[in-house]
C-alpha cells in the first residue's frame, strides 16, 4: 500500500511541470505588473549598480 502511494506521488510530482500553461493570465500579469512597479520603486531609492544592472540584463535576455 505504502508503495503505491509513494509511486503516485512520484508519478505526480513528475508530471505536474509538464502540464503547467504558458499562457499568463491576468492574475499573473497584474502580478509581474506590481512586481515591476516595486523594483522600480526600489531603484529609485537606491539604484542598482553596473554589476546588478548587467545581471538584470541577462536575465531579460533568458525570458
Amino acid at each position: 500500500m505504502k508503495r503505491t502511494i509513494r509511486n503516485i506521488t512520484l508519478i505526480f510530482v513528475c508530471v505536474m511541470p509538464l502540464l503547467a500553461c504558458e499562457d499568463e493570465g491576468p492574475a499573473e500579469k497584474a502580478g509581474m505588473a506590481v512586481d515591476q512597479a516595486a523594483q522600480e520603486l526600489k531603484d529609485i531609492i537606491s539604484p542598482p549598480g553596473p554589476l546588478e544592472k548587467a545581471g538584470r540584463s541577462m536575465d531579460n535576455a533568458l525570458k
